[in-house]
């Protein structure tokens, strides 16, 4: 039985993780500060420990009382804009936090941490009718992308310097439950809460104010979760992309949402945002390589996001 420490694990797709782990009799605990998660996100029979991960000490002193054998870490700052907003919190929490977890886990004699990165802002702008492998060079246009590559580099050196195994998914857009739609990060939880509620819905143009929005590469939770349950288990070493390998503009999903809750949508239309890419899709087909599949189209995904909203909105 593995011990893993989920980082950022009360939170939408650490949480997920964390129910996982525990549904194949895996021991958990979660590290998360609660500034984005939530606690009824995580079993009351999963530890979590309340912890800041730039907040060196307390790190370390997490995984001396656990002692994992195995981290996901997922704990991050995960809107683009705040990046640009403010660089240097975003530093300090996806760079500095990011290598507080990696001495702790060198430290506590880890035997692999699987870091969650992204693959949707990492390699700056992919031309059209292209898919961002693996192999490219990266390009990241925010200071988010810019702290996510950071600490892949940081990985690689522990891996050389300190002898700790690592394995790196570079993730798409992410959608599911949970997610946040007062975040930043998540398009289809925004604009399902706003189309829900009847209230208009924003894209920000890809190139100018009235075009379609932003190509992204969307996937769903669930398949993200399969993923990084290979990563854990040591079927997959190295660097992955973890994403449908399709792209669809804004418009296109908030189409898509508006048929999924049977309403029109109001649309008000924006210039580009500072640090959106244009085009971002990934090309999975090194993981796929080896044994994943994405079970979920983006359709499929939407109607049991609504389906799981639904409930949760009965149960309210």
């Amino acid at each position: 039985m593995k011990r893993v420490l989920v980082t950022g694990g009360a939170g939408f797709i650490g949480s997920h993780v964390v129910d996982a782990l525990c549904a194949r009799g895996d021991a958990v605990a979660v590290l998360d500060d609660l500034s984005s998660g939530a606690q009824q996100n995580v079993a009351p029979d999963v530890p979590l420990y309340h912890v800041d991960v730039r907040r060196r000490a307390d790190v370390a002193a997490t995984f001396q009382r656990f002692a994992p054998t195995h981290v996901c870490h997922l704990a991050a700052q995960a809107s683009v804009k705040r990046s640009v907003d403010a660089p240097d919190e975003d530093a300090s929490v996806n760079v500095i936090g990011g290598l507080n977890v990696l001495d702790a886990a060198r430290q506590s004699g880890v035997r692999r941490v699987v870091f969650a990165s992204t693959g949707g802002a990492i390699y700056g702008e992919v031309p059209r009718g292209a898919r961002a492998r693996e192999g490219w060079p990266l390009a990241p246009k925010s200071p988010y992308a810019a702290a996510k590559a950071a600490l892949e580099h940081y990985l690689n050196v522990y891996q050389r310097c300190f002898d700790l195994p690592a394995t790196v998914l570079r993730f798409g857009n992410v959608f599911g439950p949970r997610q946040d739609p007062a975040g930043e990060a998540g398009v289809i939880a925004i604009f399902l809460a706003r189309l829900a509620a009847g209230l208009p819905i924003q894209i920000f143009g890809r190139r100018r104010a009235g075009d379609a929005g932003c190509i992204r590469d969307y996937v769903f939770v669930a398949d993200v979760v399969s993923a990084m349950l290979l990563a854990v288990d040591g079927e997959i070493e190295g660097t992955f992309n973890v994403g449908s390998g399709r792209g669809l503009s804004t418009r296109a999903v908030a189409e898509a949402l508006a048929r999924a809750l049977g309403v029109a949508p109001a649309i008000a239309l924006a210039p580009p945002r500072a640090g959106d890419l244009e085009r971002s899709v990934l090309d999975p087909s090194a993981l796929e390589a080896r044994g994943w599949r994405p079970r979920f189209s983006f359709e499929s995904g939407v109607a049991h996001t609504v389906r799981s909203a639904s409930r949760v909105g009965r149960a309210a």
